[in-house]
């Protein structure tokens, strides 16, 4: 209906999992509409976020504009 066709699972794990990092994440994460839901995990990731974009290039250009840059981001999966 809002034009976002193409929902994407993303798992983030950052390089420190210390309470400061996990504040700047979550605050940097914030800024992107694109991100509908942001959750906390234990075990291998330490995010798992719900992404929505219109399709696989607009995917591509958050994931490599946006996500990659987010500091203390050390692996991503999709």
């Amino acid at each position: 209906m809002l034009g976002f066709d193409f929902t994407v699972f993303v798992s983030i794990k950052l390089d420190r999992q210390i309470d400061e990092n996990l504040v700047d994440f979550e605050k940097n994460i914030l800024r992107y509409p694109e991100v509908l839901d942001c959750w906390l995990m234990t075990g291998t990731y330490d995010y798992l976020l719900r992404v929505a974009v219109r399709d696989l290039n607009e995917f591509e250009h958050f994931l490599t504009g946006r996500l990659t840059k987010v500091s203390g981001v050390a692996s991503i999966e999709s």
